[in-house]
């Protein structure tokens, strides 16, 4: 699959202190790469150097196989992106606001401009505040607007970072299932976001950011990890089912007094190992399959909590 992203050894540093440090993105055409890590982690730098709002001090980026920043006048047209809060004029009302973004572009077109900005209001739910002075917009409403503004045309990459900043939880879902639309149709969509739960159930891959390193980066499978599943069995007999995931290969089994006895299941499969509890006449009464979430799997690439601020 071609790149939608790539950087190699992407560096910027801010006096003595190192921002973003030999940072190396693969983000696939196509997928929904969850970018991730505390606020401060770099996250918001790094983007910044992708549209060429930044020069980095070293390392290269090609941005849908063009290099940057030196092909953005061909590149960044095909590109929508929410950077940190929007900005907009707040004596306009947010239809004009679009109306005259619209206008600053030159690849838009003049006889499809209402269409498409009704159609941007619509897809984030501001329809009914399109005549509404900015000013008089709630957060969650400024950030809906930036990201109509980013929909304004279609974009073979969108770029978000914090989209749901400021929404209330219909807001978060409602962006969750634009990101799943615009996925759907095509679109290689990258979001940054300090929210890993929220970022989980909608990501393809993801990159890990921390003190301005990249942790860990791949699919969601890969960079979670099958081997660090825990298969949890609750039965009547636990030291007899802790005999039998032993002599299976599972390791670290341990049998907990309310009869349930847990395993790291490394590549053995969930259904293999109920046949065989049940062919050794061991009763089951639940078994279930316990994966880490991208929190758990930070705390352990880090040993720090997600609240970290740097």
């Amino acid at each position: 699959m071609s790149q939608g992203i790539q950087t190699a050894g992407l560096t910027r540093r801010f006096g003595h202190q190192v921002a973003v440090d030999e940072v190396s993105l693969d983000v696939p055409r196509g997928a929904v790469y969850g970018f991730l890590g505390p606020n401060g982690s770099g996250k918001t730098t790094t983007i910044r150097m992708l549209l060429g709002l930044v020069t980095p001090h070293a390392g290269t980026i090609e941005v849908l196989g063009q290099p940057m920043p030196s092909s953005g006048g061909r590149v960044l047209p095909q590109v929508g992106a929410l950077i940190e809060g929007p900005a907009f004029h707040p004596y306009l009302t947010g239809q004009d606001n679009l109306r005259r973004l619209d206008a600053c572009d030159r690849t838009a077109d003049p006889a499809t401009r209402k269409a498409r900005i009704d159609q941007a209001l619509h897809r984030v739910g501001l329809s009914a505040a399109a005549r509404k002075k900015y000013r008089q917009y709630s957060l969650g409403m400024k950030q809906r607007l930036g990201l109509a503004a980013a929909l304004l045309q279609p974009r073979e990459l969108l770029i978000l970072d914090e989209p749901t900043n400021g929404l209330d939880p219909q807001g978060t879902r409602e962006v969750r299932n634009l990101v799943r639309s615009l996925a759907a149709d095509g679109t290689t969509v990258l979001v940054s976001s300090h929210l890993l739960s929220e970022v989980e159930q909608v990501a393809t891959h993801v990159g890990i950011m921390s003190a301005g390193r990249l942790l860990a980066q791949g699919t969601l499978e890969d960079v979670l990890g099958d081997k660090a599943a825990t298969l949890r069995v609750e039965t009547p007999e636990p030291d007899a089912a802790a005999a039998v995931l032993m002599r299976m290969g599972l390791t670290q089994v341990t049998v907990e007094g309310t009869g349930i006895v847990t395993a790291l299941i490394g590549a053995a499969r969930p259904e293999d190992v109920n046949a065989q509890l049940v062919a050794r006449a061991v009763p089951v009464r639940g078994l279930r399959l316990e994966r880490p979430g991208l929190e758990d799997l930070f705390v352990s690439l880090t040993g720090e909590g997600f609240d970290v601020v740097r």
